[in-house]
């Protein structure tokens, strides 16, 4: 039946033609599991596009409706929270395929004459998926995305001559907002397929003009030849099979929580980049002060202008990485400096305290509700209240903290501490926050809160408004005393 089909469907389409165009290609040395990365990264980039489009049918991009949106897909949306799983894990798997197939393409010395145009849009589509990965970090508009843009762009502004324009057109204005997210989604989902969809159907092209390159030994790619169809096509298919089951088990077991909602007020917010971004992130430590525009931009250029040159370069004829010494020893250092950095970067993440997020959203509250107005902590801020430096030693009942928050009346009779409004969350945050203001050795805010009062001196919020009652409170008191 299947053949019937085809046969009707090629006396008015001409398949054949086709199918062996396609299938038909010689490959010099014959098949290979070292040729299947190519065809990975191909799958893996069709994943993300039909996962993406799946997501697109529920997410809003605007600052309102993102963070809802993502989580109504991640909770409430039939295996949304599968499908985002998929395009969670399926990102940091095509960046390894596409690292794994450069890395084969330069070993082989498949750069070379005549396939220089071919190397070098290769390189054009590395730098799209990048894009990719920085374009649709964002998108969730959570803390973590929001800061690590902010970084990102950040970047971008040092760039001299062009930054401060390159910067307006990422953001869509001074600073990120609705219009930023409305960019980068249709950067992210409209010009980026495009582009890397007809810069992968240029290489593909190419490659069918050029032919692969086969071994290294030029002798026996000569003596043995074999086409695509049916080994490399069954090696193909195995792969990609195996790589779909093992982001399937990731996207199952493995939970992509959100952070919480993109706060632009929150400066304390240390974000962390997706990890083929952190050996650049901790460059970027070493590199500070006069040495930031050369990690920034500097050094960025010099490698994509090596990349692309390459083949330029690279004067050596000969393809076998033993008779390539200066080549094979440029790609060492590279590698070693990578993940190097990438090593100590993950090392250094695994080192810092693991800080309760509830705690510090408390942190942040008691900073942006000015509660030094009226509190001291540790001899420094108001002495109208109690003193808060060991408030967690003292009253250990959460329950009573949540109480006296809501209407401190009903807990202190004659308090002239006023009703907050402050959210069911908001009222925890604060109580975790109070409950850990214990011994001096163990408080986490001792230097940390006046630094925190300024920075939020002038934000503008609920919470001044409610501070300058406070403030009136206390000069009222103050005057009746």
């Amino acid at each position: 039946m299947a053949g019937k089909l085809y046969d009707w469907f090629d006396t008015r389409l001409k398949l054949k033609p086709l199918g062996q165009t396609l299938l038909d290609e010689p490959i010099p040395g014959g098949a290979s599991w070292i040729y299947v990365f190519g065809s990975a990264t191909l799958f893996l980039f069709c994943l993300q596009a039909t996962t993406g489009m799946f997501l697109a049918l529920y997410y809003v991009p605007s600052p309102d409706a993102a963070y809802d949106t993502v989580q109504f897909i991640q909770q409430e949306v039939q295996f949304g929270w599968f499908v985002r799983g998929l395009h969670h894990w399926g990102a940091s798997a095509v960046m390894v395929a596409i690292g794994l197939h450069l890395l084969q393409v330069y070993l082989y010395g498949a750069y070379k004459r005549p396939r220089e145009v071919m190397w070098m849009v290769g390189i054009g589509l590395l730098l799209l998926m990048l894009t990719f990965g920085f374009t649709g970090y964002l998108l969730p508009w959570d803390q973590n995305a929001y800061w690590a843009t902010q970084v990102g762009t950040n970047m971008v502004a040092s760039v001299p001559f062009v930054g401060d324009i390159l910067v307006r057109l990422l953001r869509g204005g001074e600073s990120l907002g609705a219009l930023t997210l409305s960019r980068f989604f249709a950067l992210h989902t409209l010009f980026l397929p495009s582009l890397i969809v007809g810069g992968i159907l240029l290489h593909l092209f190419i490659l069918r003009r050029v032919g692969p390159a086969g071994p290294w030994n030029e002798e026996e790619a000569r003596q043995r030849s074999e086409t695509f169809y049916p080994r490399q096509v069954y090696m193909d298919a195995v792969v990609m099979l195996v790589l779909f089951l093992v982001l399937a088990v990731l996207a199952g077991t493995i939970e992509f929580p959100l952070a919480d909602r993109a706060d632009p007020a929150d400066h304390t917010f240390t974000p962390v980049p997706e990890w083929y971004f952190l050996f650049f992130y901790q460059l970027l430590k070493y590199m500070s002060g006069p040495l930031e525009p050369l990690a920034t931009w500097g050094l960025p250029i010099l490698v994509i202008l090596g990349l692309l040159l390459l083949p330029f370069l690279d004067r050596n004829k000969e393809r076998r990485p033993r008779s390539r010494p200066v080549a094979v020893f440029a790609l060492t250092m590279f590698l070693v400096t990578i993940f190097t950095l990438l090593g100590i970067s993950i090392r250094d993440l695994h080192a810092l305290p693991k800080v309760d997020p509830s705690l510090a959203r408390g942190k942040v509250l008691f900073a942006q509700h000015h509660c030094l107005a009226c509190h001291s902590l540790h001899g420094e801020g108001g002495k109208v209240g109690p003193d808060l430096s060991y408030v967690g030693d003292r009253r250990t009942d959460r329950d009573w903290h949540i109480r006296h928050l809501r209407d401190p009346a009903s807990v202190s009779p004659g308090s002239i501490m006023p009703k907050f409004p402050l959210s069911d969350r908001e009222v925890n945050d604060l109580a975790s926050f109070l409950l850990s203001l214990k011994g001096a050795a163990a408080d986490p805010t001792k230097g940390a809160l006046d630094t925190e009062a300024t920075e939020y001196a002038a934000v503008p919020s609920v919470g001044v408004a409610w501070s300058c009652r406070v403030c009136l409170w206390a000069e009222e008191r103050k005057e009746l005393l």
